[in-house]
């Protein structure tokens, strides 16, 4: 289906600028979204749905997750609710301290979206060892479609993957930025097919999970405690 992006991003500001739903009303009790001469920036608008639906990420001042305004695109566009998005990184990294970063590079017929080697110039002097990451979508999205389209990547260069994970210790991690919006924070879930091709991989998985953000008012104005 082919949308158009142009009314979606309007649909999607006009929210944030009227805030008609509750949500984003209390949302906006608190935080103030990113903009510049004084329209909302959008981070990203996510079509890649079989559904009738959108989705637009605003960066939030100070903050590294999102604002979130969901829309049905069929019969016309409107929106459908706002929520918070966490930020997710998820990227497959080896680290090494005897190989340096074209050594590992070399090794695989991906590119590395980042990478060091032991010995490099740092902010705070010099490497101690080398790492090389991957990370094919870096941009605002769910958990789900980060780690499914991370697997997908890797497993189009299957056999090079696993001699990097067999062999050098290759693996992927996750660092979660969750809302603490009102102190229920959510989690990640890994679904069958998910595990199925982390198995097909012999892959492991790491998670960093940390937590920010002001806390939402209740409905008679206290804070959640």
């Amino acid at each position: 289906m082919k949308y158009n992006i142009d009314r979606i991003i309007a649909c999607a500001i006009e929210e944030v600028e009227n805030a008609n739903f509750a949500a984003t009303q209390q949302f906006l009790e608190v935080y103030q979204i990113v903009r510049d001469n004084g329209v909302p920036v959008v981070s990203r608008v996510d079509t890649e749905t079989d559904d009738d639906n959108a989705t637009v990420y605003f960066p939030v001042q100070g903050e590294k997750f999102y604002f979130a305004v969901y829309l049905d695109t069929e019969p016309e566009i409107s929106v459908r609710w706002t929520d918070t998005e966490d930020a997710y990184s998820v990227y497959f990294a080896i680290v090494s301290e005897t190989l340096d970063s074209p050594m590992i590079s070399a090794m695989t017929n991906l590119k590395p979206t980042k990478s060091w080697s032991k010995g490099d110039k740092s902010a705070n002097g010099f490497q101690n060892f080398t790492k090389v990451i991957f990370e094919p979508n870096p941009e605002a999205d769910e958990f789900d479609d980060k780690i499914e389209k991370l697997l997908d990547y890797l497993l189009t260069d299957k056999e090079n993957i696993k001699r990097l994970v067999d062999n050098y210790g290759g693996y992927i991690q996750v660092s979660a930025m969750f809302h603490n919006g009102n102190t229920a924070l959510g989690g990640v879930h890994l679904n069958k097919d998910i595990i199925r091709k982390l198995a097909d991989l012999n892959l492991s998985i790491d998670f960093d999970l940390y937590a920010e953000g002001n806390l939402f008012k209740e409905e008679d104005g206290s804070w959640y405690e």
